[in-house]
């Protein structure tokens, strides 16, 4: 599996030649909503990809970017794309042909063989919003979206988490450092990559002491 951060919690899934992208975040939406400039660029490259799947977490602008995901579901044919309720009702108007799912909290997709994906509760002030939790490749990964550290969340995981993706900002209703740094230890994920960093903040992922750390680089394949 290779696994790519988009910065901001963007993430490009590769397996035996599909591509799954979550949250993808290309555009500079959140700073004309009234928040934050982009402080990265976006890669060309990633941004003229087109995967097989999309999955957004939740409804907000930095993960359900319009002028990132309009242009690609106008322009293209045949993607899968899932969503929570909220997300769901937007993207269905960005372009037909496509295979719009809704994948609320225990819903299960096979995307192709050998390639499944479950979606799992998050606790976020988008209240459909959900993490996500990818098997591939004889290893589970996690994708926690937007969330704050919550027991019922942790308490519906499944056992054997062999790599957690997860925000570490502390703001918007997501984890801070060190509740990210429980979380982790808790979900018992051998490895911890911290999102949500370096896009519309300055905020420095050396600061997030956890076990089994690794700090992505944007437009990066992750070393898991």
């Amino acid at each position: 599996m290779k696994v790519t951060w988009l910065g901001q919690a963007g993430l490009l899934f590769e397996t035996g030649g599909y591509r799954i992208m979550t949250d993808p975040y290309f555009s500079d939406h959140v700073e004309k909503l009234g928040g934050e400039r982009r402080r990265v660029p976006a890669e060309p490259a990633f941004q003229r990809l087109v995967p097989d799947a999309v999955i957004c977490t939740h409804s907000h602008g930095d993960h359900l970017d319009p002028e990132t995901l309009r242009p690609l579901l106008k322009n293209n044919s045949g993607l899968q794309v899932l969503a929570p309720t909220e997300a769901w009702n937007i993207l269905r108007a960005y372009g037909p042909g496509h295979n719009y799912i809704l994948f609320n909290p225990l819903t299960e997709v096979t995307l192709t063989e050998g390639v499944l994906v479950k979606a799992v509760r998050a606790e976020h002030s988008d209240p459909s919003a959900i993490g996500v939790i990818l098997e591939a490749e004889g290893k589970t990964y996690y994708v926690t979206g937007d969330t704050l550290y919550n027991e019922g969340v942790l308490r519906e995981l499944p056992e054997g988490i062999d790599v957690v993706f997860l925000p570490i900002n502390g703001a918007g209703n997501n984890m801070n450092m060190a509740d990210a740094a429980r979380f982790a230890a808790r979900c018992g994920a051998g490895k911890v990559v911290p999102l949500h960093f370096g896009m519309l903040d300055d905020l420095d992922p050396e600061r997030f002491q956890c076990e089994g750390r690794v700090i992505p680089r944007i437009f990066r394949e992750i070393p898991l």
